[in-house]
């Protein structure tokens, strides 16, 4: 991810951006509001920066919303970026989970309560869809991708396997056929050696000008 930033963001900022984003999103749709706010709205992030930080956020332990508001926060404000923005994106659904949980008690044998579940489950897994389908088509090459992508399906969905085995297995291969060319590669390395040649080039003139600085001193 690209770590330049056009402008400076306050903590505060971050902060109500993303208590907005918990206090307005639902269930699993609350990806696709993530991406709407960072993305579309805000432009703190492209296409490719989002999705490299959903693609971390799912791959590590934990809510995917809560990796991905880490990720984000951190890169927009350091450390305490990242806390403001975890604070922000769980306290409104923690106060809601509390109040409801205490009504929830009281009319959970209501069936009005649960056609209203029935409802909100249902518009969660439509925004997982539209978000799927508005971020996936970037990452999936025909062949490549859509192998792993069944394979998946399959066994996840399918043959109901713990996702862990899984990704142990899928993710070498995921890894393997995503290499990089020998070109790139081989680029890539001679950026960094001209980059690093350039940094040591650069304290070299510093310590050469420390050095006459103190020689002008002691004379």
């Amino acid at each position: 991810m690209d770590d330049t930033r056009p402008r400076a963001i306050s903590l505060a900022e971050i902060f109500w951006v993303f208590l907005y984003i918990g206090a307005t999103s639902f269930g699993g749709g609350l990806v696709a509001y993530l991406r709407e706010h960072l993305v579309a709205r805000q432009r703190w992030l492209d296409e490719d920066q989002f999705l490299a930080s959903l693609e971390i956020g799912e791959t590590v332990p934990g809510l995917i919303s809560t990796n991905v508001s880490v990720i984000v926060g951190s890169r927009l404000g350091g450390a305490r970026g990242a806390i403001v923005a975890v604070a922000g994106i769980i306290l409104p659904g923690a106060i809601a989970v509390f109040v409801l949980g205490l009504l929830y008690a009281h009319f959970r044998s209501n069936p009005e309560v649960a056609a209203g579940l029935s409802g909100v489950g249902a518009a969660a897994v439509g925004l997982i869809l539209a978000v799927t389908l508005q971020i996936g088509y970037r990452e999936l090459k025909p062949g490549r991708d859509l192998a792993v992508l069944a394979g998946a399906f399959l066994l996840v969905g399918v043959g109901h396997i713990s996702l862990v085995p899984v990704l142990v297995v899928l993710a070498p291969i995921a890894i393997w056929i995503h290499r990089p060319a020998p070109a790139e590669l081989a680029a890539y390395h001679a950026q960094q050696a001209a980059f690093h040649a350039q940094l040591a080039a650069r304290h070299g003139e510093l310590a050469r000008d420390h050095a006459n600085t103190e020689t002008e001193s002691a004379s």
